[in-house]
């Protein structure tokens, strides 16, 4: 079993909520409009309040998980599964998470290529950031969270700035409403629900959590406020670009930039993507101290080399993806892995340890 934590190394229940936003909010918020809209056109806001939905419902089989072992995922898994089998299962999220932080970074590393500086280093970039994050990491648990918290709190204003494109919009581009197919749908929802990936990290903090059932609300409160976003923004991408406009535009929210005029600027996008630097920070942050922690509890390795092997692995893994087809296979892997894992996993293992918990209490 994970031993107990220290009172001091645990943060406040509302701090939940920043920690899940900030990983549910990255650099699929700069696409995801076109990803959708592919399956479903202008329908997929539907597909979007629905994997919404979903989500809380898999964060209630989470709590519940959670609960049964008052523990971490590396709990569950020894309390279903046995030890040494516990251990492979738990091993798998260690690359799922080296996944995450290679993926996040690549990919606004692409964005950062074709929108400002094309002949950019992907090595020393990358060699940067993870330096940075390794630094952060090292100051443990709670700093993570604080980094969490202001990669959301201090680019909130961005989110205003889509008020720009309301005047330039046309909400008839949305009408006829439900006139693609449920298949469509469920296509659109499942493109949306690898955008909303980030939530699945209670599984790992859980236990850093000062009486995690107070949490609970604030969990649900980030998952909700993620879905306002995230529909409220493919309205106005819908409304501002015709189906067509969409399709040839690969980062609808940096296009909307492009028309913000103001007297002090002239390219604010340049100053959104380099802003998305805070946002994606805690993306990679947060997933190279649970990468790291893992190894902690499985291998019995410190958690400062743990770290600073996975930041090797994902500055390797982000150096060898050079072209905008591989860029495209490793969102697509990432992509298909979270939505394993989140839609499908996490049910099963809900309904596992729900069976396993009843056997124990009757034998």
């Amino acid at each position: 079993m994970t031993q107990p934590i220290a009172e001091n190394n645990k943060i406040s229940p509302f701090l939940t909520y920043y920690l899940i936003i900030g990983m549910q909010i990255g650099i699929g918020i700069l696409g995801y409009q076109r990803t959708i809209a592919k399956d479903a056109g202008y329908d997929s806001w539907i597909a979007v309040i629905a994997a919404g939905l979903t989500i809380h419902i898999l964060l209630w089989m989470m709590y519940k998980i959670l609960e049964t072992v008052n523990g971490d995922i590396v709990d569950v898994h020894q309390y279903v599964f046995g030890e040494k089998l516990g251990k492979i299962f738990s091993m798998i999220f260690i690359l799922y998470f080296c996944l995450y932080a290679t993926t996040v970074l690549r990919s606004f590393l692409e964005v950062i290529q074709v929108w400002m500086f094309p002949d950019i280093s992907v090595f020393w970039f990358s060699f940067a950031f993870f330096a940075l994050c390794i630094y952060i990491v090292f100051g443990g648990f709670r700093t993570v969270t604080g980094i969490a918290f202001f990669g959301t709190i201090l680019p909130v204003y961005l989110i205003f700035i889509f008020g720009y494109a309301v005047p330039y919009s046309d909400i008839s581009n949305i009408q006829p409403i439900m006139d693609h197919s449920f298949k469509e749908l469920i296509k659109a929802f499942y493109h949306m629900s690898l955008t909303y990936t980030g939530f699945e990290t209670l599984l790992f903090v859980y236990p850093f959590i000062k009486d995690p059932q107070k949490s609970k609300k604030w969990a649900h409160l980030s998952v909700l406020t993620t879905t306002i976003i995230y529909t409220v923004l493919a309205l106005v991408t819908f409304s501002f670009f015709s189906e067509k406009q969409l399709q040839e535009t690969i980062w609808p929210t940096l296009n909307i930039w492009k028309i913000v005029e103001m007297p002090f600027v002239e390219r604010f996008e340049y100053i959104g993507i380099a802003n998305w630097n805070l946002i994606i920070l805690p993306n990679v942050c947060v997933s190279l101290w649970i990468a790291s922690r893992l190894m902690k509890q499985i291998f019995k390795l410190r958690q400062r080399k743990g770290v600073i092997i996975t930041s090797l692995v994902c500055l390797i893994a982000s150096s060898m993806v050079s072209t905008r087809l591989e860029i495209t296979r490793l969102s697509d892997f990432f992509g298909m892995s979270s939505f394993i894992i989140n839609m499908l996993y996490i049910p099963c293992l809900f309904a596992t340890v729900m069976i396993v918990k009843k056997v124990k209490q009757n034998g």
